[in-house]
């Protein structure tokens, strides 16, 4: 080695990429040699999808970092999400990056997201001596670790870097290995965002011509994650605009996910014109935090998306959530790692629903957070990802043990606490009751003697 260091920053999010400049900016990083910025773009068609470099505010960015390069075209015709290389062939990787990216000797620190899936897994696979960081893109870092690492892949990660989104919250990430959480200061990512925001050119009324301050929507695309149909994810929206307008909303800005189909848009148009209600759909590409900055919304409204954390924590805005009991509900399997982003929200947010609760609420102090989330999210973990965190398992036995009733029951499924062992589930000794064939043609029975006097009554 030459004692020259090279930092290798992976990023797929302008999101994800403003994390990192803010945690440059906020001295997070030891000194280095070079810092190279490598972005790849995981979108389904990659080809045919803006890439990263093609965002408003790249190039701003683009600064914190002396070099870019472009994770699809190193390992084209491959896709980032499904390639990684075959043990054998990772030493000819490496050789080949060393000289096709002018690394040389350098020793090498990866900053990469995402850890669990490649293309993170297979930039470490690709550099085996590297130190690695992980930083956290969004909610997901309250959880655990998606899937068991291979242990020597897990010693390697020095840290955690995330957002304080949930102050007092302590993210489960990673800490099976015991990899220690690092907060990136929310001033400097603020900073950031303003860069960004002075740098958008007002399109599709960014900028308010209102007195009114609107309320800004935002949608997410969950029947491509095949949470929702997307039948049901237009309904989705449309309870947006009306619980919105049930608020005294008549300025109205949605934002729609942006691989989304049009469909979604035109049924929210349909359903503003119907109430009344002057609505702007905002199709740029920019993220939820600089519109927060131009516009300064009312309220802001969504399912369980991160911008409304970022709304409430950062910026101080109201915020409303809407759908998550349906999506805790049906969410499948139970290790689907959306569930903690939804828990969290549905938790700590209030719903769209009830007046009264959105008008009066105030963002929880740490202490209210930690009261609120720490065990139950220990548990939830626990419960998606038993063998990762099996050293948690007697938090979570206790945290069930007291705190199941008929609110909090929402964050669970009974089969599932049952297949752990778990308080709450079916006791081991009437386990057989639910896969008994007499019992369920019982129950079905019973179901259709109920209906038929239902349909009597009428």
């Amino acid at each position: 080695m030459n004692g020259r260091t090279t930092q290798i920053f992976l990023a797929s999010t302008l999101y994800g990429m403003a994390t990192l400049a803010a945690a440059i900016d906020a001295g997070s990083f030891g000194p280095a040699s070079r810092r190279v910025l490598l972005t790849s773009n995981n979108a389904v068609i990659p080809e045919i999808s803006p890439g990263l470099d093609a965002m408003p505010g790249f190039a701003a960015l683009r600064t914190r970092f002396d070099d870019h390069l472009d994770w699809n075209r190193t390992i084209e015709p491959f896709h980032p999400s499904t390639w990684s290389p075959r043990p054998e062939d990772a030493p000819l990787w490496e050789r080949q990056l060393r000289t096709l990216w002018g690394l040389g000797e350098d020793r090498i620190e990866l900053i990469v997201e995402s850890i669990q899936v490649s293309p993170a897994q297979a930039l470490c696979q690709l550099f085996p001596g590297a130190s690695v960081e992980v930083y956290a893109d969004g909610l997901m870092s309250y959880g655990p670790t998606r899937f068991k690492l291979d242990a020597q892949l897990g010693m390697r990660i020095r840290r955690v870097l995330h957002l304080d989104l949930a102050p007092g919250l302590e993210p489960l990430l990673l800490t099976e290995f015991g990899v220690p959480a690092e907060l990136v200061p929310g001033e400097a990512f603020l900073k950031v965002l303003g860069e960004l925001a002075e740098l958008t050119e007002d399109t599709e009324g960014l900028l308010s011509t209102s007195a009114e301050a609107p309320a800004l929507l935002l949608g997410q695309y969950l029947a491509a994650l095949e949470l929702l149909t997307p039948e049901e994810e237009d309904e989705l929206h449309l309870a947006m605009v009306r619980g919105a307008h049930a608020l005294g909303h008549t300025e109205i800005v949605f934002k729609p996910h942006p691989s989304a189909p049009a469909r979604s848009s035109r049924a929210v148009r349909e359903e503003a014109a119907r109430l009344g209600v002057r609505l702007t759909i905002l199709t740029a590409p920019v993220l939820a935090e600089v519109v927060y900055q131009r516009l300064r919304p009312a309220l802001v409204v969504g399912c369980f998306s991160t911008g409304l954390l970022t709304a409430a924590t950062l910026y101080g805005l109201p915020v409303a959530r809407t759908g998550t009991g349906r999506l805790l509900d049906r969410v499948a399997p139970y290790q689907n790692s959306n569930r903690v982003p939804m828990t969290v929200v549905d938790a700590l947010l209030p719903d769209l629903a009830d007046a009264e609760a959105v008008r009066s609420w105030t963002p929880p102090g740490p202490e209210q957070v930690r009261t609120k989330l720490s065990g139950l999210l220990t548990a939830v973990g626990y419960a998606m990802q038993s063998q990762v965190l099996a050293a948690r398992r007697a938090e979570a036995e206790a945290y069930l043990a007291t705190h199941l009733d008929e609110h909090t029951w929402r964050y669970f499924k009974r089969r599932r606490l049952t297949t752990l062992g778990l308080p709450g589930g079916i006791p081991s000794q009437l386990s057989f009751l639910p896969n008994n064939p007499a019992l369920r043609r019982a129950v079905r029975r019973i179901r259709r003697l109920q209906r038929a006097a239902m349909g009597r009554a009428r």
